[in-house]
């Protein structure tokens, strides 16, 4: 065993250490996240899986590994984004999935099960999964690529990946942090309540001026719920920042291929602009040719608001080939299947619209699938076609059927509307909804 290998056992040990004395997320067990719209878009296998082939997965009798797992938050909200789905946990912290299996059993999971195991020992078993969320893990690794491709081992051929580096631009005054309690000595051994006191008796002794405590101090990381906070940011044992190119390195060191930013809509770079249309010269010849490696990598230089560099990834050349909705042909129109996302067929999303329609107001959608980042509303005469899409998905042809039902003459003129007239309305308002990511498009 070489000097590295006894080096990263330790580090390996240290994090065990830390996350037995204080299991991670600190979150109660009875807490449900049925209501947090955002994170099950996030975790349910249909956004990636749409993102990548522009087909809808069932997630019925899929399996799902929740690598570092943690005290189990994920992998409930793995559980109730995926209906139907077998969650696997696994997790170095044997106090940690104690937690995690008390609380799947609180919300009455059944097809779960949790074992104590590093990733790297993941190639040992025999398991296949479909879907493997590593969140807030992989910055830990002293080689993020070797932990990539033992995940890579176990998933199957249309699998996805979804992990997370820090990021080392937008994280960098808790990085200086962690070296100012590392000289200190916090850091030697496992921090626990004596070290977080210390560090919090630090940062209030110095002045509010001081950059580093302007920077990072926050008067929530006090008192007994601000431990976590004070672990996870000020006494984060192996904690390390990335760049996007460090991200698509450790990508290519693992044979995998990046599918997208899990937040991909705030990665936007033409957002970041006055006038998108109207860019300075130099800069509209060279932006359209760039790769989306450069593109993100521009973004986090020009704008690095992402603590997470959070992304989606699979198996090289797996993606099944589709044309971009945009770019579809009046033939690809007309055989088209239309999906409401999974997590906004609710009942209280379905009672919302109804309201709406009744009342000829606009629905707010955003509110019930807010991860655009702004609000958006749907007209309700687009809503009452929408609102089909609660039961199953739909033709196209049954959406253009139903909105001449609805509005079989044009409001102004009074003309009979036509067939044709219908198809455009329609079609419009999903290229809109798909390009949101609210709609799904497939045929």
């Amino acid at each position: 065993m070489t000097a590295m290998d006894n080096k990263s056992d330790e580090l390996l040990e240290k994090i065990r250490q830390q996350f037995d004395f204080g299991p991670y997320p600190r979150i109660a067990i009875d807490k449900s996240p049925k209501n947090e719209a955002a994170s099950l878009y996030i975790h349910n296998l249909v956004t990636p899986y749409y993102l990548r082939n522009q087909q809808v997965i069932d997630t019925e009798q899929k399996v799902i590994l929740d690598a570092g797992c943690g005290s189990g938050y994920k992998s409930l909200v793995l559980a109730e984004a995926n209906p139907g789905a077998k969650i696997v946990g696994i997790d170095i912290s044997e106090q940690s999935l104690d937690l995690a299996r008390k609380r799947l059993e609180h919300h009455d999971f059944e097809n779960v099960e949790f074992h104590q195991l590093s990733i790297y020992d993941l190639s040992n078993r025999d398991w296949e999964f479909d879907y493997i969320n590593c969140d807030e893990l992989l910055y830990l690794f002293p080689e993020p690529a070797v932990a990539l491709q033992a995940m890579k081992s176990v998933l199957k051929p249309d699998g996805i990946i979804r992990s997370n580096l820090h990021s080392s631009i937008q994280r960098t005054s808790y990085f200086r942090a962690q070296e100012v309690f590392g000289m200190m000595g916090l850091m030697d051994s496992n921090p626990e309540d004596m070290e977080i006191e210390l560090a919090l008796e630090t940062m209030k002794a110095l002045k509010n001026n001081v950059d580093l405590k302007a920077k990072t101090w926050n008067t929530r990381y006090e008192g007994e719920e601000g431990k976590q906070s004070v672990l996870m940011n000020y006494l984060f044992q192996g904690d390390k920042g990335y760049t996007i190119p460090d991200l698509f390195t450790a990508l290519r060191g693992a044979e995998l291929e990046f599918i997208s930013m899990v937040n991909w809509r705030q990665w936007d770079l033409m957002n970041l602009f006055k006038e998108p249309n109207n860019l300075p010269v130099f800069l509209a010849m060279s932006l359209p040719d760039i790769s989306v490696e450069e593109r993100l990598r521009l973004f986090e230089l020009l704008h690095p608001i992402h603590r997470l560099l959070d992304f989606w990834c699979g198996h090289p050349e797996q993606a099944q080939l589709w044309v971009n909705v945009a770019e579809w042909r009046d033939s690809d129109w007309q055989q088209a299947k239309v999906d409401l996302h999974p997590q906004l067929r609710t009942s209280v999303v379905k009672t919302e619209m109804v309201r709406c329609i009744n009342d000829l107001q606009p629905f707010e959608i955003s509110k019930y699938l807010p991860v655009t980042g702004f609000q958006s509303l749907v007209d309700s005469a687009v809503a009452s076609c929408l609102l089909s899409l609660m039961e199953s998905s739909q033709s196209m042809s049954s959406l253009v059927e139903r909105w001449l039902k609805l509005h079989p003459v044009h409001p102004v003129t009074l003309e009979p509307t036509s067939e044709q007239e219908a198809w455009e309305i329609v079609k419009q308002a999903l290229t809109g909804l798909e390009d949101y990511g609210y709609v799904l498009l497939s045929y």
